[in-house]
């Protein structure tokens, strides 16, 4: 079974080609980047226009990397949920075209399920790929950790799952995006915040940890707060100095502390509840999903605290991929899971787990 996958939810126009829910095929990313960088962060208007742009060739250049054509696919998933509005419309609408035009079955996926179901891929011929030499066992917990979500899922089998947390405000990597802002680095944030981390100590300072009523729920809004309070400190200003002159008064080794500290506090936060679900819940396997899933010093400390191993699948497949969406489908397809209907399919921008 050969199953096309299509990803638009936010800046990245993505496909892939996944066979059996296992084996890699293709995965193409047109990513816009460079043109949301001068701003700072996603702007959807320009988003959806790149979407427009990119969808067609790219899901071609997938077909040409697996070796496929039409006749070889056998089911389309796309992303209906959650993200931009405008950018989840031209993934869907150009998917329920293609479903009503080549007679594919269609496959409506969650963004953020379909995060999880990278892990699951285990083989490929493509060059440069890392990947785990076997799929995750059930029950499986699940760490999904990126710009627009932090969850913790626990997941009984396929398509049999509980919510346990997620956060009451910003995202961990919502939270990365804003301290890059607060010390002057590049967009993408995370990126930028772990490169700069290499360069400091993660002790020189002290950043509080949020505790909550609920166990597994996160919250990182007093963290970046608490992170723009230490970045006036160091300049001997209060409260009152604007952010957005920051920058230009941080030495390099000021910015270096505060970004290590940071992503230390960041980190520890998500792994602390983690370690107690696992606790909690012995779920046979663990996996952690979502863009912030490529954070080395995050990889590091779940093998550390882990009493059980965990493999991750490769950096390029934890940002928005169509291979994620495509094994997510091939699952569906497997477990006789509901078909789209391809003449009314819409989008759900706030699709919750």
């Amino acid at each position: 079974m050969k199953i096309l996958g299509i990803e638009s939810s936010c800046d990245e126009t993505a496909a892939g080609i996944v066979e059996d829910g296992r084996i890699l095929l293709a995965n193409v990313v047109a990513s816009s980047m460079e043109l949301h960088a001068q701003y700072g962060g996603v702007v959807p208007e320009i988003a959806a226009r790149s979407h427009i742009e990119a969808i067609i060739p790219t899901i071609q250049a997938a077909l040409t990397q697996a070796n496929c054509t039409w006749g070889d696919i056998d089911g389309i998933a796309v992303t209906y949920g959650a993200g931009l509005g405008g950018s989840l419309l031209i993934g869907t609408m150009t998917a329920r075209t293609l479903a009503i035009t080549k007679n594919k079955p269609l496959y409506a996926v969650n963004h953020v399920e379909g995060h999880v179901y990278a892990n699951f891929l285990t083989e490929t011929s493509l060059p440069g790929y890392t990947l785990p030499q076997k799929q995750p066992g059930f029950p499986l917990l699940a760490l999904i950790v990126s710009g627009g979500h932090s969850q913790l899922v626990l997941f009984r089998d396929h398509f049999d799952y509980t919510l346990l947390g997620q956060t009451r405000d910003d995202a961990i990597g919502e939270a990365f995006d804003k301290v890059a802002k607060i010390i002057g680095l590049p967009y993408p944030g995370g990126p930028s915040v772990s490169k700069k981390a290499l360069e400091g100590s993660p002790y020189a300072f002290t950043l509080p940890k949020a505790k909550l009523d609920d166990t597994y729920a996160f919250s990182f809004s007093g963290l970046k707060t608490a992170v723009l309070r230490l970045a006036q400190a160091q300049i001997g200003q209060d409260f009152t100095f604007p952010s957005t002159k920051l920058p230009e008064r941080l030495s390099e080794a000021q910015k270096a502390d505060i970004a290590a500290v940071f992503q230390r506090v960041a980190v520890e936060t998500v792994v602390d509840k983690t370690i107690l679900a696992y606790e909690e819940f012995r779920p046979k396997s663990v996996v952690i999903a979502g863009g912030v899933a490529a954070n080395e010093d995050l990889r590091r400390q779940l093998a550390e605290r882990l009493p059980i191993s965990i493999a991750y699948t490769d950096i390029k497949l934890c940002t928005d991929n169509g291979a994620m969406m495509a094994t997510l489908g091939c699952f569906k397809a497997l477990h006789n899971q509901p078909i789209a209907d391809p003449y009314s399919l819409g989008i759900s921008p706030n699709l919750s787990m």
